[in-house]
């Protein structure tokens, strides 16, 4: 646990920046669903929407048809592969020198520590995707009791419903569920709640890239 304390010792940007790398499957893995939910359609499967199109008392569809068990599915796993691409471009040493630190770091004990670094990190990182699209359906279920619905290519209009649920819970498994790794470490808490704080700004580019090279059909 010494090197979860080293890794920690530095100012609150690059601390920031070091808990945006650390969570980043869990961060994208709403683009990974948008694109496991926009390509998979067109091999004939799918798409399978999560609430079976069930419709509430509301009047409201549970969820919507954006919301996919392929997109699910696929998302996680897919931020499972992410999270064995950064370690294998930062190793699973820690460089107290570099904000990039592997995300394996104080991992050794945890309950997701299985055969080894890459499939522990595929573990770890399709964990984070799983909480992220979780967090997202959530939004989405209070949109739709709301009767917030998609708009076109203008808005979603409910931005806050977009960003924070996905955020806050990524972040609240990884402080709960991930210990003793690097991840839970509680100097985490004051970066985690500025990133939770600009997450709409973030949120809002990378659907713009995404939207940009047709990974999207919304800019939002």
């Amino acid at each position: 646990m010494g090197d979860v304390a080293d890794a920690t010792d530095m100012g609150i940007l690059l601390l920031a920046l070091m808990t945006l790398w650390l969570y980043l499957p869990g961060f994208i893995a709403n683009t990974f669903a948008m694109m496991w939910g926009k390509w998979l359609p067109k091999t004939g499967y799918g798409p399978w929407p999560i609430d079976g199109g069930r419709v509430m008392k509301d009047g409201n569809r549970m969820l919507g048809d954006g919301k996919t068990w392929n997109g699910l599915i696929g998302g996680s796993l897919t931020a499972g592969l992410l999270c064995m691409l950064q370690v294998a471009i930062v190793g699973t040493t820690f460089d107290e020198a570099s904000v990039f630190v592997s995300p394996l770091t104080g991992s050794e004990d945890a309950w997701f520590a299985i055969g080894g670094p890459y499939l522990t990190a595929y573990i770890m990182g399709s964990f984070l995707g799983f909480a992220c699209l979780l967090g997202d359906m959530t939004g989405s279920f209070f949109k739709r009791r709301r009767g917030l619905k998609r708009e076109g290519d203008v808005s979603s209009k409910a931005p806050l419903l977009d960003t924070l649920p996905f955020a806050i819970m990524v972040f609240l498994w990884g402080q709960l569920f991930l210990g003793p790794s690097l991840l839970a470490s509680s100097e985490l808490l004051l970066p985690m709640a500025i990133i939770i704080v600009i997450t709409p700004i973030l949120h809002r580019s990378f659907n713009l890239i995404g939207y940009a090279i047709g990974w999207k059909d919304v800019p939002y």
